[in-house]
């Protein structure tokens, strides 16, 4: 199994952001961080970078669950969900697998919780495949 899900919108990039956002909204994420990594690479090393942004999206009510049953499981949260140009035009959303990141922790509790979670972002990457 991947590390990732992701499919390619037709939106795009500036317009593919609150689409994003809205998708994950309804599956009970929030958007708890953003990095515009075109932005921070032209700032750190002055290179130019396809529109690329990091979203840090959280469930509180799982990472609340998560945080209980392993407190260090925070080195992995939020899940993130990347919003990039697409070649060609277009947009490509990709979100973390929480089910494969979480193998490295040898918590059934946690598999159980993490498996809910990957469900809840296939579910959102699949909604916008089909829109």
């Amino acid at each position: 199994m991947s590390y990732y899900f992701t499919t390619k919108i037709k939106e795009e990039f500036d317009e593919a952001i609150p689409v994003v956002t809205q998708a994950l909204k309804e599956e009970g994420f929030g958007i708890i961080s953003e990095i515009d990594i075109q932005e921070k690479l032209k700032e750190k090393l002055g290179v130019d970078f396809r529109k690329y942004r990091i979203l840090g999206a959280c469930n509180p009510p799982y990472a609340h669950k998560a945080l209980s049953l392993e407190d260090k499981i925070g080195t992995m949260l939020p899940c993130n969900v990347i919003v990039q140009e697409a070649e060609g035009g277009g947009t490509e959303v990709s979100a973390v697998n929480p089910l494969e990141s979480m193998k490295a922790v040898d918590n059934p509790a946690l598999g159980e919780l993490a498996g809910s979670v990957t469900e809840m972002l296939q579910k959102v990457i699949h909604k916008l495949a089909s829109r």
